[in-house]
């Protein structure tokens, strides 16, 4: 069985730590850019008169950002580590490519607002599957109705955010 297929313990319901409250709010803040990083890669799209231009660009952007972040923390010996690693973990830097690009086609056809709330929505779904089944080696967490909830909830949104 893939290593990806495995899952890990189950998780069970215990009190927050503070380090998952510093994660909630750093990840709110990934949301907020997010949201702002789609409407400036469909500006940069219009400037350059080429959306998926623009998604290479953005990219270049970020990965020269991440490249001097490696560096200055001293992370950049993990390079070296490239070899060993299974090809079908770089597929992150497609599906990465792939939402910047959907993302800024996006934006000017439906708003920020749809667009990211369809984004979630997609994001809500996949979570479901992945934390059931514990994929990539993450804990595995059961489907509730309550779980299934906050998606059909994410879906009304997506509904009214057209109107």
């Amino acid at each position: 069985m893939n290593s990806w297929l495995v899952p890990a313990k189950k998780h069970r319901n215990k009190p927050m730590p503070q380090s998952a409250l510093i994660a909630m709010m750093i990840m709110a803040a990934a949301g907020v850019a997010i949201a702002v990083q789609a409407p400036l890669n469909a500006a940069l799209g219009r400037a350059v008169s080429s959306p998926i231009a623009a998604a290479t660009i953005s990219f270049a952007v970020g990965f020269a950002v991440l490249l001097v972040c490696t560096v200055l923390l001293g992370e950049a010996r993990a390079f070296s580590m490239l070899p060993s690693v299974p090809l079908w973990l770089f597929m992150g830097g497609a599906l990465g490519a792939f939402y910047v690009f959907s993302a800024l086609w996006s934006v000017p056809i439906l708003g920020v607002l749809t667009t990211t709330s369809l984004l979630i929505l997609g994001q809500v779904i996949a979570a479901l599957i992945i934390d059931h089944f514990g994929a990539f080696g993450l804990p595995s967490r059961d489907i509730s109705t309550w779980r299934i909830l906050s998606g059909v909830f994410v879906a009304i949104g997506v509904v009214l955010s057209r109107y």
